[in-house]
């Protein structure tokens, strides 16, 4: 009993901890999506050139999602025309090159993390894009949309079926500051904190058991820390291994990732841990749904290859530039809860999610969040849930006002 506590308690000085970040990061995120519109999204993404696959990148960095979500929106973009590898592109992008995961990694890790992470992803993307342009056969292609035109439902497909922007128009600041942009920006928060959450509390969970039950010791035998060279070679393979079995992904890995860090594990075999949230287990399996068993191989693989080659570029070049930063400079919170300034910071930081959580429930959220798991798009069970925006005032005009829309209409 008394190490279950021991475990409990770290994890909830974690979550103490990074609560203030994450309701900033998701709240800029929230401002960014509420003003990007879904509906652009396909028709920007039908090749795979250069060009097109920075502006997939882009799209998917503002269209912040939780793994699941993510999979699910980038099957629905290939299913409406969008080129496959583009909306991959998109898919890595919304899950690891987003607000709110720089900066709760900045705030555990270090900046250097972060900064790793924003230069990986990119890196990823376009490895990524040459092993599918020598590999990737159009035989395989048609047949993955054939298995994506079934319909098969993954996780998350109401939540990916969701286009929460503003739809007024006007200028920048006259639409998030009216009454439809509160309304959008409190939408896309709750829906985003509600997507994520089980992830999250699940990777809180498991670094907190992770930091209390298993010894410095074996974590420095299994990332080989006593030889720099191997652990180097050895840390950027290893890591997504660990991320494929930890069945936590998105923003859920980070705190895992200071545990592994912390043990031993390379600076690289820490950024391809953060970037192999996509190859979890369960998401191995929807790809399997979605594209069909030799499709799912083959991203497992070029996925795989991927992460490992962004992780070993960072670590070549963070190495080479001196930016490694010092392993105790990675924080496992342990103190609880202590009047400084993160308990300031989380207790404004509440106060405005607690404004966002009033407007959103008063403006038909909660009808959102019985759809969020939904279905594929153009599903009758997910088709009638997507209404449309009340006026400006935010408030019900013969319906719900914030129901979701169909984002690939």
């Amino acid at each position: 009993m008394r190490s279950i506590v021991h475990a409990l308690s770290i994890a909830g000085s974690m979550t103490w901890e990074i609560t203030w970040a994450l309701i900033l990061g998701f709240a800029l995120s929230a401002v960014v999506e509420a003003v990007v519109r879904r509906s652009t999204i396909v028709r920007l993404l039908g090749d795979d050139r250069p060009r097109t696959l920075a502006v997939a990148a882009g799209l998917g960095a503002a269209s912040s999602s939780c793994s699941y979500a993510a999979v699910a929106l980038a099957r629905a973009l290939f299913r409406k025309g969008a080129d496959f590898t583009a909306a991959m592109a998109f898919e890595i992008a919304s899950t690891n090159l987003v607000i709110e995961l720089g900066v709760i990694l900045a705030l555990l890790m270090g900046w250097q993390f972060t900064l790793a992470e924003f230069a990986g992803g990119p890196v990823m993307i376009v490895v990524l894009a040459v092993l599918f342009r020598l590999f990737l056969r159009d035989k395989l292609i048609r047949e993955a949309r054939n298995q994506a035109d079934r319909g098969l439902a993954g996780s998350m497909e109401g939540h990916a079926a969701m286009d929460m922007s503003i739809q007024r128009q006007g200028s920048f600041a006259r639409r998030l500051f009216s009454a439809e942009g509160f309304t959008s920006v409190s939408h896309v928060f709750v829906m985003e904190w509600a997507a994520i959450i089980r992830d999250l509390a699940g990777g809180l969970l498991i670094a907190g058991a992770i930091a209390a039950w298993v010894p410095d010791s074996f974590w420095r035998g299994f990332f080989v820390a006593g030889h720099p060279l191997a652990a180097k070679v050895w840390g950027p393979l290893i890591g997504p291994v660990v991320a494929v079995i930890s069945f936590v992904c998105s923003i859920g890995n980070v705190p895992l990732a200071v545990v592994l860090w912390k043990g031993g594990i390379s600076f690289g075999g820490v950024a391809a841990f953060i970037f192999a949230d996509l190859i979890i287990l369960p998401i191995l399996n929807i790809y399997r749904k979605y594209y069909g068993l030799r499709m799912a191989i083959f991203l497992l693989g070029s996925f795989f290859a991927a992460m490992a080659i962004a992780g070993y570029l960072v670590e070549l070049v963070f190495g080479g530039l001196g930016l490694v930063p010092s392993r105790a400079s990675a924080k496992i919170p342990t103190g609880g809860v202590s009047l400084d300034y993160t308990t300031w910071l989380n207790i404004v930081f509440l106060l405005l999610a607690a404004v966002l959580i009033v407007r959103f429930a008063r403006t038909g959220g909660l009808a959102m969040l019985r759809t969020m798991g939904g279905g594929p798009p153009g599903d009758a069970g997910a088709e009638a849930g997507h209404a449309h925006h009340g006026g400006d005032s935010g408030q019900p005009q013969g319906g719900p006002a914030t129901t979701p829309r169909e984002v690939l209409s």
